[in-house]
């Protein structure tokens, strides 16, 4: 009997970096021209993929978390290069040296700078306004058309504004239930801002799209993101009340989080709405489906964040301070999936499966083939049985050494790791490890020598940088989602070095 052949699947490595984190001279990572370049080093460094964090607008009461979304489907503006609006003629460099000087903007900052960007990016996206309703103005038009969401948002945004930005839920009445009458007569009174706000989001996909397409023609593939849960004073809750389990008076009746584990005695209370699974049910999943439409119009690939919760999701009454009270919820997934199927069919999707997952959730993601993720940072307590180990890999994975809500590989030895972990690791790669250089070149190592199919390294981990460089520190409020690498990080000969150990590995 000849013998089976195993399905070959083309291995691939790729850098998680997000947008903010480029270098830019206006405060904040963008789609220009710092943009490109990293796409270029991805080429020259043999990489195929790069993935981001979600690119949702972001509000600094939220501590300007990407995954605190005040809406599922409109971009972040703080994005938008100026560059490219004067590329366009949108904006003459006049202009922008006149409006950028009035920011004391770090030439070569390692903090994004919210607040400064958020004011920056409105005015010389007004003033592109001014130049492009003086011109021709078909693809605005065309881009409202095809697109069903923006003017919601955007009148969402105005009335914000307007209510001082004040939660949609304390708005006036009239307001926060949308009488037909009160919001005709916003309409009319704030049109002009409204239609703004359209083209702020206009900009931002015609962007977006053109970023993709220039990292196309590189052959590398952009990977998104998508949270799970958006906020409770978002658009898409004011918008879409229906859709979220929320009382008469528009109150949460349950809220989502994570039950008690081992890592947290009384779970994690998140307070996002939950959703009312049995109405999207009902519409045929129309706003999933149009939520992930919208996303694979600017990214190859969408990884979804909290994927157990497209299973089931531990629902807590809402005014309850800790998540014991909470109780798991079927969605009806089945039906879910295959609506994924249909309207994707090649389901250009990753799961993140991190965490205490059960067998239920893992047969799904299996059946759909996405590929799940592996963390080495999370291998070394007891590597036999240690699915994040690499001799316990799988192929059809995603292996990171960490990721965003990790310290950098070097930040993690220096800080994180206990001295089981430390030996643990010696004891595997064969030498003793005394420092986090190099436990950060032989966990990379590790990484791109996995069996995983895909393997994605933070930029950090291959910049060596340490604890200063990383993104996110879980249940923060504050102080997080702001490194940017500096505009001379990257040495000379890095990019010939990760492509040279990729292609020792099959992946380049």
């Amino acid at each position: 009997m000849a013998a089976i052949k195993a399905k070959k699947t083309k291995r691939s490595a790729g850098i998680l970096l997000p947008v903010t984190s480029l270098p830019s001279p206006y405060g904040i990572g963008d789609f220009g021209p710092e943009a490109l370049k990293f796409g270029k080093f991805l080429h020259d460094a043999g990489q195929s993929m790069w993935q981001v964090l979600p690119l949702t607008t972001v509000d600094s009461g939220c501590g300007n978390s990407p995954y605190s979304p005040t809406s599922a489907f409109a971009g972040n503006y703080l994005l938008v290069s100026p560059d490219m609006l004067v590329e366009d003629n949108l904006l003459t460099h006049e202009e922008l040296k006149k409006l950028s000087a009035q920011y004391d903007f770090a030439k070569d900052t390692e903090k994004a700078d919210y607040e400064s960007a958020r004011k920056f990016k409105t005015e010389i996206l007004n003033a592109a306004y001014k130049h492009y309703i003086k011109g021709d103005i078909s693809g605005l038009r065309e881009f409202r058309e095809r697109t069903e969401w923006p003017e919601g948002f955007s009148l969402f945004s105005v009335i914000k504004a307007v209510q001082g930005g004040g939660v949609w839920y304390e708005w006036p009445e009239g307001l926060k239930h949308k009488d037909p009458a009160v919001i005709a007569e916003f309409r009319k009174e704030y049109a002009t801002e409204i239609a703004r706000q359209d083209f702020y989001q206009y900009i931002f996909f015609r962007q977006a799209r053109n970023l993709k397409q220039k990292l196309n023609a590189l052959n590398v593939e952009l990977i998104g993101d998508v949270p799970l849960y958006v906020t409770r004073d978002c658009a898409d809750v004011w918008q879409n009340p229906e859709l979220f389990d929320l009382d008469e008076d528009l109150n949460p009746v349950t809220v989502a989080g994570v039950p008690p584990d081992y890592f947290s005695a009384t779970g994690q209370l998140w307070g996002n709405p939950t959703y009312r699974w049995d109405v999207m049910e009902r519409r045929g999943f129309d706003w999933w489906l149009k939520r992930l439409r919208s996303l694979l119009g600017i990214f190859d690939k969408v990884r979804i964040d909290h994927f157990r919760g497209l299973v089931a999701y531990w629902a807590i009454p809402y005014g309850e301070t800790t998540a014991i009270n909470g109780e798991w919820v079927d969605v009806p997934y089945r039906k879910f999936f295959a609506a994924l199927h249909e309207n994707f069919p090649t389901m250009p999707f990753w799961a993140e499966n991190l965490g205490i997952i059960t067998p239920d959730v893992e047969a799904l993601r299996k059946d759909s083939e996405l590929p799940g993720m592996l963390v080495l940072h999370f291998a070394w307590g007891n590597p036999a049985d240690n699915p994040y180990a690499p001799h316990n890999h799988t192929r059809n994975s995603v292996v990171y050494t960490g990721t965003h809500d990790n310290n950098t590989s070097r930040g993690w030895f220096e800080n994180d790791a206990t001295e089981d972990e430390i030996r643990n690791f010696s004891s595997y790669i064969g030498r003793d490890v005394m420092d986090g250089y190099i436990f950060t070149s032989e966990v990379t190592r590790l990484a791109v020598s996995s069996v995983a199919d895909i393997a994605i390294i933070p930029m950090q981990d291959y910049l060596r940088l340490g604890a200063e460089a990383r993104i996110n520190i879980p249940s923060t409020p504050s102080g997080n989602w702001s490194w940017r690498m500096k505009s001379d990080a990257i040495a000379e000969g890095l990019a010939d070095r990760i492509k040279a150990a990729c292609k020792l590995y099959g992946r380049a």
